[in-house]
């Protein structure tokens, strides 16, 4: 604990008007010798890095593909069908890695808690995977078209909640700089899944790919703005996401993000420029949920990030700030 005077407005106001002065400093609190009060993620970045980037990617890529398959575009929804499958088993693989055993996914399917947001996901990860397995298989395959549409489309239903979940999950943790963007997380994850699973259709031939266009140019626009807006309403707790690794992977995504867009609009005659700008969008949803998952592991080892916004907000609420 150190003592610096740190004399707020409402204390400056009571000097001008002659009232009491306080004769103690305020304090300011720190950590223990400095050390972190919350006590770091311990997760690997692979796994929970790559749970949340295969996640968003496996949801909307559902999306798309039922919507290719109503709408006559076969190669299209072949492609984001087996990208559904495949992102999706890499999601559950990537949890169950981190979890450490098989029968700790399936523990946690024995209660349904409508108020977390790992239940929930839970229960969502849990019949999506083999949902978009069986479209994937059957799109394939064109075997069982009756069976894999009924699949495809319980993916597809499922698809917009597995894609955004992830954003609330990690948002409701005490990690400063993820529980602060609560507020806009599962817009920025919604636009990221939407501009990766638009990036994995540029694939697609340019006659069938034009809805994924549309989707990737549109989800790479919100990602940028919503992140920027997060930023923006965070104040000090955003500050990892401009600094170090977190801010190297963040400025990667932004760019990856605009060149993607901007391909994706120019090169739409061109199948190989198309694809292109596809794997700069899926590049920049990773680097995007990379550089969200270190910054995170990085306010909650400066205890800076957990105390001045618990001492602001008290002291908002005492009067001195506006």
């Amino acid at each position: 604990m150190s003592h610096r005077s740190s004399a707020g407005p409402a204390d400056r106001t009571r000097r001008r008007r002659g009232g009491e002065q306080p004769m103690v400093p305020r304090a300011e609190f720190g950590s223990y010798y400095g050390k972190p009060i919350l006590n770091p993620p311990v997760w690997a970045a692979a796994d929970v890095g790559g749970y949340l980037f295969f996640g968003g990617l496996a949801g909307t890529s559902a999306v798309i593909a039922a919507g290719a398959r109503l709408t006559g575009r076969p190669r299209l929804a072949r492609l984001c069908a087996a990208g559904a499958a495949g992102a999706g088993g890499l999601s559950f693989a990537a949890l169950i890695h981190d979890l450490g055993r098989p029968d700790r996914f399936l523990n946690m399917l024995r209660v349904l808690k409508p108020t977390s947001p790992m239940s929930v996901g839970t229960w969502l990860l849990g019949p999506f995977v083999p949902l978009a397995g069986v479209a994937a298989a059957s799109a394939l395959t064109g075997r069982f078209r009756g069976l894999g549409r009924l699949a495809g489309t319980g993916a597809a239903v499922l698809g917009p909640a597995v894609s955004a979940y992830t954003g609330a999950l990690i948002a409701n943790t005490a990690v400063p700089a993820w529980h602060d963007a609560h507020r806009d997380l599962p817009f920025v994850f919604t636009a990221s899944s939407a501009a990766a699973a638009g990036g994995l259709g540029l694939f697609a031939p340019t006659r069938e790919s034009a809805p994924a266009r549309v989707l990737a140019i549109a989800g790479a626009g919100c990602e940028v703005l919503a992140f920027e807006r997060m930023r923006h309403r965070m104040g000090l707790t955003a500050e990892p996401y401009g600094t170090g690794r977190p801010g190297r992977l963040v400025r990667a995504g932004t760019v990856l993000s605009v060149a993607g867009a901007v391909g994706a609009v120019l090169g739409r005659r061109s199948r190989v420029a198309s694809a292109a700008s596809g794997a700069a969008l899926l590049a920049a949803s990773l680097c995007t949920r990379l550089g969200i998952f270190h910054g995170g592991v990085a306010s909650a080892e400066d205890p800076k990030y957990t105390v001045v916004p618990q001492r602001e907000r008290l002291r908002r609420s005492a009067g001195d700030l506006p």
